[in-house]
């Protein structure tokens, strides 16, 4: 579902559009309205540079075991391509 946002909105903001989807998924985030995947997509970011982002604000992103395992098995598949 698009949601259409007007021009004099976004330009009463001084900020460019992509800025202020950043802003919106910033502060949805924070709010636990968006998960951490689809804040970063509509923040136009990949997962490192929202997590920079997040960081920045100081906004805690939630780091699981789920996420911690993950992250192992990841570095074990580089380790083995290398």
């Amino acid at each position: 579902m698009p949601v259409l946002i007007p021009d004099d909105v976004v330009q009463q903001t001084s900020l460019t559009e992509q800025e202020f989807k950043r802003e919106v998924a910033v502060l949805l985030y924070e709010a636990k309205l968006l998960n951490f995947g689809k804040a970063r997509q509509l923040a136009g970011m990949d997962a490192l540079t929202f997590l920079e982002l997040l960081g920045q604000r100081k906004i805690e992103a939630p780091y699981t075991l789920a996420d911690f395992e993950q992250d192992l098995q990841l570095g074990k598949k580089i380790k083995l391509q290398k």
